[in-house]
């Protein structure tokens, strides 16, 4: 007996566990009819570009470096020697280079702008091998995204959902021609939304864990529903390949990117005129704030929509028509979304109290404006217990540098001012959340500063300004 209830209870337990397993299973997604739905949408692309002949011959190569440190783009050139052709001339070979998909049954195509750039024939191949050659209607470089033209009727095409809807731990897919691999399926999940990488300010990036390798760009990312969510379009990588970081950009932007592009050939984005940055713990702690969050404004362009509306330098931006900053990264796409003549409440911190300022927004300049920096010798001299010697600014420096006052820094000698980084040749503007009117006036400033507590500075260092903050000992 006491044998049985042993065999009895280790079949119970058998029983259960095959559950266990069974239910685990049912638990995890199928993909199969969501493959077999999108998958016919979804095209291949490659480029025929003509390249000079002493270009290639001396074997020269694109240059695959123009991303951010640690983040390239997804594909590489490769560039065999190709055959002379009767005139002498060269020509590259179509190569895979990327993916795309189809959003109309017309034939708009929406893809990268890295997969097309400096292309002189595109080609797109759909699921069925049939071959198109795409006319490019426009592209957006600060979004990375393009929209190409082939011409068809009835093509198959994608669904489209609302990237605002997704949520951080959602199963997503991505389909692709990796290596020239057409249609490859990989799939996996959102790991965060609203990420801000390094010189893509217009984007607030979806992160996933979904493997990406070269030619999966441009390429659509699907939610569950089969719903395009997002264009696949960068990696973080420090080996060349895929580390569990990828990033695509939002459908919802792609889609204002590409029905500007339809519409007019460009795209026009709201523009305040300010530089911006992180508020840190200590930046916080010095500008009076609970905790960091925000943007603060380090530059002010003259005559631009933020000079015009009253924001100053110093002023921290908590949220814009009521929606929060949380990350300095937060305001550029919340301000790029809106056109120009829009009108923009901004909730600011300035001397410690809360403002609303009005602000109408202006339009993106074609290309960034800065401020141009120079610091040429003075004739004052004041030093003080920074460990900095400091200069009036002339006029001309005034002038170029469309200052009212402030200092530039001749000498940098042993103490704070070192530890912290500052140069000859720095200017500041601001200290401790005061205004720098002469080297005297930095001077008395300086002696009155608090120890053992955040204090902020305003730097111009050629041309663009930050905050940064130290801290005096006793």
């Amino acid at each position: 007996m006491p044998r049985l209830k042993t065999c009895l209870s280790l079949f119970a337990a058998v029983l259960m566990l095959g559950q266990v397993v069974t239910a685990q299973a049912e638990a995890l997604p199928d993909f199969t009819t969501l493959v077999e739905q999108a998958a016919p949408a979804v095209v291949n692309i490659s480029t025929k570009q003509k390249l000079p002949e002493r270009g290639i011959a001396s074997g020269q190569m694109p240059d695959l470096e123009g991303l951010p440190p640690m983040f390239r783009e997804f594909f590489e050139r490769n560039m065999p020697q190709p055959p002379r052709t009767p005139r002498g001339d060269r020509q590259r070979e179509a190569q895979s280079l990327g993916s795309g998909f189809i959003v109309s049954a017309d034939g708009y195509v929406l893809t990268n702008n890295h997969v097309i750039d400096g292309a002189d024939e595109i080609l797109v191949r759909l699921s069925d091998r049939s071959e198109y050659s795409a006319k490019l209607v426009g592209t957006d470089p600060r979004t990375d995204v393009a929209l190409l033209k082939i011409e068809g009727k009835d093509l198959p095409i994608v669904k489209l959902g609302d990237s605002n809807k997704l949520k951080v731990g959602e199963w997503v897919v991505a389909i692709g021609s990796p290596f020239g691999l057409d249609h490859s399926v990989t799939k996996g999940i959102v790991s965060a939304k609203g990420r801000a990488l390094p010189n893509d300010t217009y984007v607030p990036f979806i992160q996933t864990d979904v493997a990406i390798n070269p030619g999966n760009s441009g390429g659509p990312l699907f939610n569950m529903n089969g719903e395009v969510v997002g264009i696949n379009s960068q990696i973080f990588t420090r080996s060349g390949g895929f580390m569990g970081l990828s990033f695509a950009i939002p459908i919802d932007v792609a889609l204002d990117v590409s029905n500007q592009l339809k519409k007019d050939g460009k795209v026009s984005r709201g523009w305040l005129g300010v530089v911006i940055q992180e508020v840190n713990k200590d930046l916080a702690e010095s500008f009076g704030l609970d905790k960091p969050a925000g943007a603060l404004v380090a530059q002010v362009m003259e005559d631009g929509p933020a000079a015009k509306g009253g924001l100053q330098v110093g002023d921290v931006i908590l949220s814009m028509n009521g929606q929060p900053i949380i990350m300095s990264a937060d305001l550029p796409h919340l301000v790029g979304g809106l056109k120009d003549g829009a009108k923009a409440s901004l909730e600011v911190i300035r001397e410690g109290k809360r403002k609303t300022l009005d602000v109408t927004v202006g339009i993106l300049p074609e290309e960034d404006q800065s401020l141009s920096a120079s610091a040429k010798a003075g004739v004052e001299r004041s030093s003080n217990r920074l460990g900095v010697a400091v200069t009036d600014l002339t006029a001309e420096q005034k002038k170029s540098l469309d200052l009212q006052g402030g200092v530039v820094i001749k000498e940098v000698l042993d103490g704070p001012a070192a530890l912290i980084g500052l140069q000859p040749g720095d200017v500041i503007t601001h200290l401790n959340n005061q205004a720098i009117a002469s080297a005297n006036d930095f001077t008395q400033i300086a002696k009155e500063l608090p120890k053992n507590r955040s204090v902020s500075m305003r730097v111009l260092r050629q041309g663009r300004a930050s905050f940064i903050t130290f801290k005096l000992a006793e």
